[in-house]
């Protein structure tokens, strides 16, 4: 005797099944380019291709949520092993071992109703460790126009850092100027502070460093003065395109009227800006225009408070 079942539920289960769409799985097609993308490492091509496939087949939603973990735990691995192998590495440098830097030149010469002649060179280099980071720098300027030097600009500094935490680091600065257009025979000084990374993405970074600072400056046919202030720096850069970057560096100096003054009764204030723009050329060679801004609240006599220069020069990175 057959047994008998009730028709509605049965039919309901039916309806059910027919109206769940199937798991299905991605077309060998699409598998072909997320395999590619993943075969680069670039993690940006892997999640392009990723949502490109979800969206075109969102009936392989799981299958494509499982491919996009084991990338993340791949890809975590790798950056993994890829730390300890550069911790390893700088741990048995030596001193002199892991230094990168950079080379920049520009120039110009013109004739006829004057004749003029200008450089603009710098040179930097920078060792990064675990904890440790140093970087030398210096930069030099100069002018002749109608047989009289115009322009004759001289920097050299040295910054340590420490990097105590993972966005704080705390920093020291001894730096030389000399600028003969401010009146400035040589201006020595030394800082030290703390500082915090606001930024510290791939294509974007932005720094900030405050502390006390200690200044002499010896001028052309003046007296010497001995200042205590506080430093204020800026650092950021920017790459909107693959080759293309925007930086900007600020450092502000205020001095006191005193030994022992606070910050708002600063005596004198001065302010170095400097905005460039990059385009990466090769590996090594970069080409570069750069306005930079130079300002003294209170110049010497014969000197202005604001003085601009735009350079453009090419850049060797070594």
């Amino acid at each position: 005797m057959m047994a008998r079942f009730p028709l509605g539920p049965v039919l309901l289960v039916s309806l059910l099944v027919l109206a769940t769409p199937a798991r299905a799985e991605l077309p060998p097609g699409a598998q072909a380019i997320i395999d590619a993308a993943i075969a680069t490492g670039d993690d940006a091509k892997v999640k392009t291709a990723l949502e490109l496939a979800r969206t075109a087949f969102p009936a392989s939603a799981e299958q494509i949520d499982a491919i996009s973990a084991q990338w993340g735990t791949a890809l975590a691995g790798r950056k993994a092993a890829e730390a300890a192998e550069k911790e390893k590495t700088i741990r048995a440098a030596g001193v002199f071992d892991l230094w990168t830097g950079r080379v920049e030149l520009g120039g110009f010469q013109s004739s006829g109703n004057t004749d003029s002649v200008g450089i603009s060179a710098s040179a930097g280099i920078k060792r990064q460790g675990i904890e440790w980071s140093h970087a030398l720098r210096t930069r030099v300027d100069f002018q002749r126009q109608n047989s009289t030097t115009s322009r004759q600009q001289v920097l050299v500094a040295y910054e340590p850092r420490w990097q105590f935490g993972e966005d704080v680091f705390a920093y020291g600065l001894a730096q030389f100027e000399h600028d003969r257009l401010q009146r400035i025979a040589a201006r020595y000084q030394v800082s030290g502070g703390i500082g915090y990374r606001i930024i510290n993405e791939d294509n974007a970074k932005l720094s900030v460093k405050a502390g006390p600072a200690y200044r002499v400056s010896d001028y052309l046919n003046g007296p010497t003065e001995s200042r205590l202030g506080g430093l204020f720096g800026m650092e950021f850069e920017w790459l909107p395109l693959e080759r293309v970057k925007l930086t900007q560096s600020a450092s502000a100096v205020a001095e006191t009227g005193g030994q022992a003054t606070v910050f708002i009764d600063a005596a004198n204030t001065s302010i170095d800006l400097s905005t460039g723009l990059e385009f990466k050329i090769s590996d090594r060679l970069v080409s570069r225009f750069a306005y930079d801004v130079e300002y003294d609240s209170h110049p010497q006599a014969g000197a202005v408070a604001t003085d601009t220069m735009a350079r453009t020069s090419l850049i060797y990175s070594f």
